[in-house]
């Protein structure tokens, strides 16, 4: 056996599946209270719930809207897909904080809690005597974190915001798509999704300070700044410039050869930035006289070079099969790989093995199998314990075990309207028409 094959065989072992569950979580110990709705301030608080943060999510009685965001109006035994995907590990309690008694719970949890964020309108939790200003008062320790498109004060300060308006005013939807077309936003929630990570960055880095300071703070996140913070070279050039970055298509203006270009049985991206992979590049096609001329990276990128250089692969691409430029990638030194699909990475062995898709038992709604957050910690690993959950599911649980209320006085809240749980009217607030009433529940 090789060296590098040893090292493999030693990285696997370490980072094995099985053992997941064996394993201690990071930031177990950790309570976040999430007042968050749709996706951005939701995916924050997911990251830190799959790293092991307590984190319990409060919903008005209409329910968080992700519960009727889905594709082409499917939902899966009640489930809404656009609710799932951001809403794991989470305890779920049906409250309003606009409620004068929900509001003095929700201080007494603040008492025993880390973190609490909202992205809701800048100014609604303080309306509710819910600002910084107040729960650190009663908590000195506590972090809140708002998070909103536009941030908590300026011209846009609040003003409605989604995904696609927050990739426009970041600039990212100008720079995105072909030259002789329009721009266009991805295909994807990118501006919610990134925007959530570094809200869970945030966190962890006011969790650091407070270790060595006891001291909590406030943190002010605007979403579309996030965007605008993407957009790598971008803000020098035109600061140096004075001239708008161009829309490219799939081509990098940055490196080149890098792009995707068409192969009998489907496409693949293609890059060789240094010297040598060029070289390997060039070989391959046995065009060595574009690596004559273009060996080096820098002139490589000027415009006429660069179509030249691109135009050469695109023919060389056009009569070879997906498998067989990864292969003479591999074998000549260049980056090559097949643009895979959603069923390609979902089924993938590896994406498997590595806990980047990982299968959950879900107590409600039985064996799913999807992503888990990356990094992968071989000490302490991320992981997938349960699903979402239908509206002021964890109630009981909650307010016993952490408020130590009586289960007759969570009763008669419910009863007085102060907790709630599903609207059995509305499927998408509900549990799976064959629930048990028992399972997944976490009282007694």
């Amino acid at each position: 056996m090789d060296n590098n094959q040893a090292f493999q065989d030693y990285m696997k072992n370490m980072f094995n599946i099985n053992e997941l569950f064996e394993k201690p979580e990071p930031l177990k110990g950790v309570r976040v209270l999430e007042v968050c709705y749709v996706l951005l301030g939701p995916a924050a608080c997911d990251y830190l719930a799959e790293f092991g943060a307590e984190v319990i999510k409060f919903e008005g009685q209409k329910g968080d809207q992700m519960r009727f965001v889905t594709p082409y109006g499917f939902f899966w035994r009640n489930m809404s897909p656009g609710m799932e995907i951001e809403n794991h590990n989470k305890y779920w309690v049906g409250m309003h904080l606009g409620n004068p008694k929900a509001k003095e719970i929700f201080l007494e949890l603040v008492k025993k809690s880390d973190v609490v964020m909202d992205n809701l309108t800048p100014g609604r939790m303080a309306t509710w005597g819910l600002s910084y200003k107040e729960l650190k008062e009663i908590n000195p320790r506590i972090i809140q974190l708002h998070v909103s498109g536009y941030g908590s004060w300026g011209p846009w300060t609040g003003r409605t915001s989604y995904d696609a308006v927050a990739q426009s005013m970041g600039a990212l939807s100008s720079i995105s798509g072909f030259a002789e077309r329009g721009p266009i936003k991805s295909g994807v929630w990118i501006a919610d999704w990134i925007a959530g990570l570094m809200c869970s960055i945030a966190v962890m880095a006011a969790l650091n300070y407070r270790e060595r300071t006891g001291e909590g703070q406030f943190i002010d996140y605007m979403q579309v700044e996030n965007v605008i913070r993407w957009l790598d070279w971008t803000w020098l050039y035109t600061f140096k410039t004075g001239e708008n970055r161009p829309r490219s298509g799939n081509r990098d203006l940055a490196i080149c050869p890098s792009d995707l270009f068409d192969c009998v049985d489907g496409w693949i991206a293609i890059a060789a930035f240094t010297e040598e992979e060029f070289n390997g590049l060039c070989k391959a096609m046995n065009r060595l006289d574009l690596y004559e001329k273009y060996a080096d990276p820098v002139v490589r990128l000027k415009d006429e070079n660069a179509k030249e250089i691109l135009q050469a692969i695109d023919e060389w691409a056009r009569s070879k099969r997906v498998g067989e430029v990864e292969e003479i990638g591999s074998r000549y030194g260049f980056a090559a790989s097949g643009v895979l699909n959603t069923k390609d990475v979902y089924y993938s062995e590896h994406c498997r093995e590595r806990g980047s898709i990982q299968e959950c038992d879900d107590a409600v709604y039985g064996p799913m199998v999807e992503p888990c957050y990356p990094p992968r910690l071989s000490e302490t690993p991320s992981r997938l314990k349960w699903s979402c959950r239908p509206l002021g599911f964890d109630n009981e649980y909650v307010f016993t075990k952490i408020l130590g209320m009586k289960l007759s006085k969570v009763k008669k809240l419910e009863e007085e309207g102060v907790l709630f749980k599903w609207n059995p009217e509305v499927p998408s607030h509900c549990p799976p028409d064959d629930w048990d009433g028992k399972r997944g529940i976490k009282y007694p």
